[in-house]
């Protein structure tokens, strides 16, 4: 039997379809008290996995918090742990150890998110370099693949974070088992860069506004298994929400978006994504 249009299917456990968010923040402020009504949603959107990216030590504290005491949900939850480059003067000593032994939790798959973000600079810019290599260092240790977040100047001629980043990760990347940049916004050279070091590419709801013309051909130049799709939860909703509170649910327009960029079945998409998924952060809930 051949699967139905997944676009004419509201329910997408009815249909068939697995859809994996590959990042985003229940452990916020915006979410408490509602994270079971939220969990509730995304099942019935077909979202059957999640990742819980963590941004600094009592985040990851909370994610893994929130994997254990709601696994019953009906939703695979993973975890992340790991340092935002916002918050890495918090850490500028090094990171502490009550933060890396959290990386032994059955529910972490990965460590992060970390990277550069030169357009808030919450952080000294040498700082975040220094911190985003030593978790490069912690991921390596534990084998686990990492999360980043690059984000650049608001003109790129101030700061160029994926520039910037490739020295980095080319020192780092070798003994690390895997990564991806979330919530690309670079251009096509800046996705090769990150491909050409065997990085996965994750998508967000950017790709969803009518002037992210240039984000939407590299959604459709990225090879089909080395994409990921997020909400970035509560940030970012995609265009039909634009300005109000993103959740998991809503990354299901993520996936149409680009499954209708590249013109492919949403069911054989997110079936692609969610194999790329299993391949990088190896848990099988």
């Amino acid at each position: 039997m051949t699967s139905p249009d997944m676009r004419d299917c509201a329910d997408g456990e009815a249909c068939g379809i697995r859809i994996f968010d590959s990042h985003c923040h229940l452990d916020m402020e915006e979410f408490q008290g509602e994270i079971g009504g939220v969990l509730t949603r995304a099942r019935d959107a077909g979202v059957v996995r999640i990742l819980l990216a963590a941004c600094d030590e009592m985040s990851s504290r909370e994610t893994i918090n929130i994997a254990r005491d709601f696994a019953s949900h009906g939703v695979g939850i993973l975890a992340s742990a790991g340092v935002h480059p916002h918050e890495a003067s918090s850490v500028a000593y090094g990171l502490p150890e009550e933060l890396t032994d959290l990386s032994a939790n059955e529910r972490v798959a990965a460590i992060g998110e970390m990277g550069l973000d030169f357009f808030y600079e919450n952080s000294p810019r040498e700082i975040q370099a220094e911190v985003f290599e030593l978790q490069m260092e912690w991921a390596a240790r534990e084998g686990l693949p990492v999360i980043i977040h690059l984000r650049g100047a608001q003109d790129r001629r101030n700061g160029d974070a994926y520039r910037d980043a490739i020295p980095i990760l080319k020192r780092a990347l070798s003994p690390v088992s895997g990564g991806v940049v979330h919530c690309f916004s670079g251009d096509r050279n800046d996705a090769a860069a990150a491909l050409d070091m065997g990085l996965y590419i994750s998508f967000a709801g950017p790709v969803t506004y009518p002037k992210a013309a240039e984000l939407r051909d590299v959604a459709g130049y990225v090879p089909l298994d080395r994409i990921l799709c997020e909400t970035d939860a509560p940030y970012l909703a995609p265009q039909s929400r634009r300005g109000r509170r993103n959740e998991p649910a809503l990354v299901r327009e993520v996936y149409e978006k680009i499954a209708s960029i590249r013109n492919v079945p949403l069911h054989d998409f997110a079936e692609a994504v969610w194999e790329n998924g299993n391949r990088l952060f190896g848990k099988d809930l």
